[in-house]
């Protein structure tokens, strides 16, 4: 391996673009090859990556000599497809965009995969990366004594329009649980270090995208909901989402209660929406509230200027980068976000749509023949 470490792109369009943009930001590092079969987003690409080789398919992609890793940034219901494609092919460390899959029938082929990959794979999870939420992982245990009840409020914009407009429909997103809120559940476990063992869901579709057609069908995804998880440690959680709701202040509020206190992370949206006449958008925050002596104290935690400007997630997809680059050069030995977390995130979210469905709580082996949480393993 060289000292350049050279990338392949999998999916350039708004996220994919936005990994295009950290990437140019780490050192010593390139991409050399992309495959987006949509003419416009592959002229975007192109323009924030202009020495890099548009190809006309993954395999062709694959055949590009200097790659050394890949990030596949498709839409949701490629991903399984790439990544047998790619361990047929040429196994290569991986970054791979959540959700890592869609549909339970994939369970077995995913299993299949991981069983063998002879190299790295890491599921992208921006929101540990955030720097208020990162704080909180680091603070957490110290400022609560012990994490019993974790509260995660998401109030946010609507989907934004995709190629395709694949987002449209739980069939190619996973469901909105499964394809937006993966990263919240994953939150609940690195937080709770504990694993599910039932989930309850109150959701619907109240608002966005009622009147939209496409092909003659109205969307499905969810709009709002609750979601209220047990953990076998006794802890317990909640996911709070709202996506008509982009005039509130922060988008994420993340609170952490234990016996000795409260933490709290405040997380503003993408600030290319917050509205130039209110000002300097708001600063991302860390509250922190003991029980005794009373007295929250309350922090900034800003987030450089320029990594705001390379996306929309509050410099977390290159915090993120630098670690899968630390991996790809092998001085890191493994992951953050591992095959069995990604899993774990995506089948909490089934269970949760599940849940919504039939309005009743759904344990971890009630999911028919989907095996709701992978063995051990990477």
């Amino acid at each position: 391996m060289s000292d350049t470490i050279n990338y392949g792109i999998i999916g350039c369009g708004m996220m994919g673009q936005e990994h295009l943009r950290n990437i140019a930001l780490l050192p010593q590092t390139q991409v050399v090859a992309i495959y987006e079969p949509d003419a416009e987003m592959a002229a975007k690409a192109q323009a924030l990556a202009p020495d890099a080789k548009l190809v006309s398919s993954v395999s062709e992609l694959l055949a590009v000599p200097e790659l050394d890793c890949l990030v596949i940034v498709s839409p949701n219901y490629c991903h399984v497809d790439q990544l047998e494609a790619i361990k047929a092919s040429r196994p290569l460390p991986i970054l791979v965009e959540k959700p890592l899959f869609t549909d339970p029938q994939d369970a077995a082929r995913l299993e299949d995969f991981r069983k063998d990959y002879p190299a790295p794979v890491w599921v992208a999870m921006e929101y540990r990366y955030m720097p208020p939420i990162a704080a909180l992982l680091k603070e957490a245990d110290a400022a609560t004594g012990g994490v019993k009840m974790l509260t995660i409020r998401e109030h946010r914009f609507p989907f934004l329009e995709k190629v395709g407009d694949w987002n449209r429909f739980n069939a190619k997103t996973g469901g909105t649980f499964v394809e937006k809120c993966c990263h919240f559940f994953d939150l609940m476990r690195l937080v709770l270090k504990s694993e599910p063992t039932r989930i309850m869901a109150s959701a619907g579709q109240s608002v966005n995208h009622l009147d939209e057609t496409y092909d003659g069908e109205t969307p499905d995804i969810l709009d709002n909901g609750y979601v209220i998880v047990d953990f076998a440690n006794g802890s317990r959680a909640m996911l709070e989402l709202c996506m008509f709701a982009e005039g509130a202040r922060y988008q994420e509020e993340v609170s952490a209660v234990g016996p000795s206190g409260k933490i709290e992370a405040l997380v503003p949206g993408p600030g290319r929406f917050w509205p130039e006449h209110l000002g300097a958008a708001p600063t991302p925050q860390l509250i922190i509230s003991p029980r005794s002596p009373k007295g929250p104290e309350r922090r900034d935690i800003p987030v450089d200027a320029t990594l705001l400007e390379a996306g929309d997630h509050n410099g977390s997809t290159y915090y993120q980068h630098q670690g899968f680059l630390a991996l790809v050069r092998k001085a890191k030995p493994t992951p953050d976000v591992t095959l069995s977390d990604g899993w774990k995130a995506v089948a909490m979210g089934m269970a949760a749509q599940a849940s919504a469905r039939s309005g009743q709580a759904v344990t971890l082996d009630s999911i028919g023949s989907f095996p709701l949480f992978p063995e051990t393993g990477a």
